[in-house]
C-alpha cells in the first residue's frame, strides 16, 4: 500500500543534508558554546554560522536572530515580553480570531491577568481586514500580532499593509511567519514588522528549535530567565543540533525555495483539480488565489471529518482536520466558524498540505483514495440520500 504525506503543515520530513549537518554534534561537537574552550569555540561558531544563515534568508542582521526552542516559544516570547516590559501592565492587544494556539492562548493567558485583548474578525474568506485592526487600535495599545499565513486554509494575511498601520499609530507589530516561512518570500527589509516568529520544524528541519526575529531597537522582556545566552533573552544552553539543522535548512531553502514552490502548487492544484472533478457537494475553505502554494482546505458535505480521516489513514493517506496544535478535539475548527463556515460543513473539513517529497503519483492515489471513501462514508449516511433527493 502506498503511504502519501499530506500533512506538511503539521511538521516535514528532514531533509537528507539536514540529517548530515547536525550528525556530528550528536558526536564528537558536544561542546557547551558558552564554554571559552575548543570544544565550546568550535561549537559557538557552528552555531554563529547558523544564525547567519537565518540572517541571510531572511535579509536581516544576524544580532537579531533570537534562538527558542520553538515557534510557540518565540511567539510567546515575542507577545509577553512587549506586555511584561515596565508600564505595559494591563495594557491593549490587539490579535485576530484565526490564529494559531500558541498566539491566541498566549493573549487569552494575558487577558486573565487583567491585560485587555481585541480578537478582530476575518471576512468570509478568511482573511484580516486592514481597516478592522486600525479600528481596534486605542491609545493604550502596545502590540498588533497578526499571522503571516493561517495554518488551516493558508490564507494569506495583509501583514504589510497592517504593519504600515500599525506604525503610522507608533504601536509594534509582531507576525507569526511559522507557516509562511519558506512557502512566500519574507524579506525583513522590506517588511514594516518588529518581530517575526519561524520554526525549524516546518521547513524540513528538526524539532526543538526555532527563532524570533527582533528589529534592532525594539526591547523585549525575557520570559525565561537564566543565563546570558541570545544576548540575554533566551536563557538556557543552546540546542546546538537543532539550531544548526535550522541553519542548514535555510541554506537549501535560500537556493531552492522558488522552485520547490512551484513543483508544489503544481500539484496542490493538480490534487484540487482532481477532487472537484470527480467528487460532489465539496467547498473549498478560504481563498482562491491569496494562500499558501501547498494548502488546501475542503469541506465534504455529509461526511465528518474524523471518520474521513481515519479512513484516509487505513489507505494510507495522511492529512488533518485541523491545527496539529489542536488535535484531539472533536469541536469543528475555530478558524473555520470564524469564517462563518457553516458548522456542519466545518465538521466535515480536512486540510492538505503538500511538500517537499511528494508527486504526481501521490496525487493520483489520494485523489482515488479521497472519492471510494468519500462514497463510501456518504452510503452509510442517512442525510445524504435524503439531500439529494431535496435537491432533485
Amino acid at each position: 500500500m502506498r503511504k502519501v504525506y499530506f500533512d506538511h503543515n503539521a511538521t516535514t520530513p528532514v531533509h537528507p543534508a539536514v540529517a548530515d549537518s547536525l550528525l556530528p554534534f550528536l558526536g564528537e561537537m558536544f561542546g557547551n558554546p558558552s564554554s571559552i574552550h575548543f570544544a565550546g569555540r568550535r561549537v559557538r561558531k557552528a552555531m554563529e554560522d547558523a544564525r547567519e544563515s537565518v540572517a541571510q534568508f531572511f535579509e536581516c542582521h544576524p544580532l537579531e536572530v533570537v534562538f527558542t526552542s520553538s515557534g510557540t516559544e518565540s511567539g510567546n516570547l515575542a507577545i509577553k515580553g512587549i506586555a511584561y516590559l515596565p508600564g505595559n501592565e494591563g495594557k491593549h492587544i490587539v490579535t485576530c480570531q484565526v490564529e494559531h494556539p500558541a498566539i491566541m492562548n498566549t493573549c487569552r493567558f494575558l487577558e486573565a491577568r487583567g491585560y485587555r485583548v481585541s480578537y478582530v474578525p476575518v471576512n468570509r474568506q478568511g482573511i484580516v481586514e486592514p481597516e478592522a485592526v486600525r479600528n481596534a487600535i486605542g491609545p493604550d495599545t502596545i502590540l498588533v500580532s497578526i499571522m503571516a499565513a493561517n495554518n488551516e486554509t493558508g490564507c494569506l494575511m495583509p501583514i504589510t499593509r497592517i504593519g504600515e498601520i500599525a506604525r503610522e499609530a507608533g504601536v509594534l507589530m509582531h507576525t507569526d511567519a511559522v507557516q509562511a516561512t519558506g512557502k512566500i518570500p519574507l524579506d525583513w527589509s522590506k517588511l514594516p514588522v518588529d518581530m517575526l516568529t519561524f520554526s525549524g520544524h516546518k521547513i524540513n528541519a528538526i524539532k526543538g528549535a526555532g527563532g524570533l526575529i527582533v528589529r534592532k531597537g525594539v526591547e523585549i522582556s525575557p520570559i525565561i530567565n537564566g543565563g546570558h545566552q541570545e544576548r540575554g533573552l533566551r536563557g538556557g544552553t543552546e540546542n546546538i543540533a537543532g539550531i544548526v539543522a535550522m541553519g542548514t535548512a535555510f541554506s537549501l531553502l535560500k537556493t531552492n525555495m522558488d522552485a520547490e514552490n512551484t513543483e508544489v502548487r503544481r500539484l496542490r492544484d493538480a490534487f484540487e483539480h482532481g477532487i472537484f472533478e470527480r467528487i460532489p457537494d465539496i467547498v473549498l475553505n478560504g481563498h482562491p488565489m491569496l494562500r499558501l502554494p501547498n494548502t488546501l482546505n475542503i469541506s465534504f458535505r455529509y461526511v465528518e471529518g474524523e471518520a474521513l480521516l481515519l479512513n484516509l489513514d487505513i489507505l494510507g493517506v495522511a492529512c488533518s482536520s485541523g491545527s496539529a496544535c489542536t488535535s484531539g478535539s472533536i469541536e469543528a475548527s475555530p478558524v473555520l466558524l470564524a469564517m462563518g463556515v457553516d458548522p456542519v460543513d466545518a465538521q466535515g473539513a480536512l486540510r492538505f498540505s503538500l511538500g517537499r517529497g511528494n508527486s504526481d503519483e501521490d496525487v493520483s492515489y489520494a485523489i482515488d483514495a479521497l472519492e471510494k471513501t468519500v462514497g463510501k462514508l456518504r452510503d452509510m449516511s442517512p442525510l445524504y440520500p435524503t439531500r439529494k433527493e431535496q435537491a432533485k
